[in-house]
């Protein structure tokens, strides 16, 4: 059916636009590229993305305000195999989406904020700047209550470089 045929679509579309970065996306990521051109509802390609992950072809990591989507294996041969079924010219318009915002892509997923309750009742906040798999910094902060541990966390991703630059410079 036709339904069955675009749900497929947007299937390899997620997959495809994975494999063609090398880091993961955030849900809004994806939903930019797939709603902006209309292809489908930000319903549909929340269970697209459910179901990706159910079947192992997508691995989810959580933050405590967004959702990365990293490309599996399975999903990675699954999209090698059946990348021929994403007409060219989808396949360009991915690729051009991709190629002007590859640099704000990369940069809005390297920086990741966290926090949670510790044992000692407090709220730890995690802090890091990722490139490449490792971090270049990875800073835990200790706050008495929820409201600082987001307030931390939420800032984290407006001043990390002006902060990892500070420190540096104090530091060397």
């Amino acid at each position: 059916s036709i339904m069955a045929e675009s749900y497929t679509l947007y299937k390899l579309i997620v997959l495809y636009m994975l494999d063609r970065v090398d880091f993961p996306l955030t849900t809004s990521q994806i939903s930019e590229f797939i709603l902006d051109k209309g292809y489908t509802s930000y319903f549909k390609l929340q269970e697209t993305l459910g179901e990706l992950t159910e079947s192992d072809l997508l691995r989810v990591e959580t933050t405590h305000n967004r959702t990365l989507y990293h490309l599996t294996e399975n999903g990675a041969e699954t999209i090698h195999f059946f990348s021929n079924k994403i007409s060219p010219a989808i396949r360009q318009d991915i690729d051009d989406f991709l190629k002007e915002k590859k640099y704000d892509l990369k940069e809005e997923v390297s920086v990741k904020a966290d926090y949670y309750l510790n044992t000692n009742h407090e709220f730890e906040v995690r802090c890091q700047i990722v490139e490449g798999g490792y971090s270049l910094i990875d800073l835990r902060i200790t706050v008495p209550t929820e409201k600082e541990a987001e307030t931390i966390a939420s800032s984290w991703s407006l001043k990390s470089q002006e902060i990892y630059t500070s420190l540096l410079t104090n530091l060397l």
